[in-house]
């Protein structure tokens, strides 16, 4: 295989999902090496997605786009196959991930460190394994809450070297892996021209040798004022109701698209007049131990309903509706429309074209659980803007 001239910032990703932060980082300027994620579906996606767009041509020829795989199971030697090459001449510029949020949510337990799901440490060990130039990584911001200071400190040691206080409360000191904690922070999504209320905690570290004299800039606001999810959805809920305009349904079609477009601008302006805006609540991807899909607990569903949005469950798509004949369900219901997959993806902040892979269910959850591609994309971009002002550095030095 013929090897590209021009210099490629790599990456390697865990907990890949359905692609928010491989979508970000890509649209930064990061070339992807290995995507792994455990879940079948999201793993699809991947594949599905980097397959069909050109934009991800790079990936095609290099990147492993692995099958469903533990990342506890994924080994770098023997999975990094394509990308082999490039890994073994050039090193690698990014490991990023969206480690398990649970372990640190404030909708489950918060158990932390001693969380089955908690892969904290297995991306430490992956730091240590593949000596990135660069370290990512994307939780929930319950990991900033007082609770898990320990375990913060912990982890920064592990990076940074330093003390830290186990969990016995004994005091113990760890020598580091020679990175240094550039920030350790929360990004609003809303600040990044995502129409959703998503905090997200985000840790980035750069190698000591690379950093050196260069200065990290943690990501500003690319939005000054947020994007309502009356804007951000007006053309989709029109092309669902459009087909409706006509014939027996016609009347209150056009009464019930108008009647939500009204809601959701008028919630936006009374929310502006207040220092906020309408914005959509925070979407989740549920649990696998529980029934279908639905855009949360009480309060998110409430704040839906002012937005005039159902959030009693997820619609289906056009073609679905039609066929199970679902409209009163999806389209007509009393506190209004239910979203469908494809604007739950609007919500998040994925590129128009981007697909799922699964059921309604399992698609949903793809895209509760990702990382916004606008935030991913701005971190990248802090990241690499370190990455090259190093290279120029070292090239000015030989």
């Amino acid at each position: 295989m013929a090897r590209m001239k021009e210099h490629v910032y790599t990456s390697v990703e865990i907990c890949a999902g359905a692609g928010g932060q491989a979508i970000g980082l890509h649209q930064a300027g990061f070339r992807h090496l290995a995507l792994v994620e455990i879940d079948r579906y999201a793993a699809d996606t991947l594949a599905k997605n980097i397959e069909a767009h050109g934009i991800w041509a790079w990936e095609r020829d290099y990147c492993d786009v692995l099958p469903p795989m533990d990342v506890n199971d994924f080994d770098p030697a023997k999975h990094l196959v394509k990308s082999s090459e490039i890994y073994t001449e050039e090193g690698l510029d990014l490991l990023a991930g969206g480690v398990p949020c649970p372990p640190f949510s404030h909708a489950g337990k918060q158990l932390g460190r001693d969380d089955e799901r908690d892969l904290f440490p297995r991306m430490l060990q992956l730091v240590e394994q593949l000596n990135p130039r660069a370290v990512m990584i994307e939780n929930v911001r319950g990991i900033m809450d007082p609770k898990f200071a320990d375990y913060r400190e912990w982890i920064a040691a592990r990076l940074q070297g330093g003390t830290y206080r186990e969990v016995d409360g004994q005091e113990a000191r760890d020598e580091g892996l020679g990175y240094t904690v550039c920030n350790w922070g929360v990004l609003e999504a809303s600040n990044f021209g995502v129409p959703q209320l998503r905090p997200r905690a985000i840790l980035v570290a750069i190698r000591n040798d690379v950093l050196e004299d260069v200065k990290y800039e943690w990501p500003t606001a690319t939005h000054e004022e947020p994007v309502s999810v009356a804007e951000s959805l007006k053309a989709s809920m029109r092309k669902r109701y459009e087909p409706y305009f006509d014939g027996e349904h016609a009347e209150r079609a056009r009464s019930a698209y108008a009647r939500w477009l009204k809601q959701a601008k008028d919630r936006d302006a009374e929310l502006r007049g207040k220092g906020s805006a309408g914005i959509a609540p925070t979407l989740v991807g549920g649990s696998k131990k529980h029934g279908g899909a639905d855009l949360g607990p009480s309060r998110a569903k409430a704040a839906w309903k002012q937005l005039g949005i159902s959030g009693l469950g997820v619609a289906n798509d056009a073609e679905t509706m039609k066929k199970k004949k679902s409209e009163d369900r999806d389209l007509f219901g009393a506190d209004g429309p239910m979203l469908t997959v494809e604007q739950a993806a609007i919500i998040q902040g994925f590129p128009p074209g981007w697909e799922f892979s699964g059921g309604k269910t399992a698609q949903y959850r793809q895209v509760g659980n990702a990382f916004p591609p606008p935030v991913a994309r701005a971190v990248g971009k802090s990241i690499l803007d370190v990455l090259k002002a190093a290279r120029e550095r070292d090239q000015r030095a030989v």
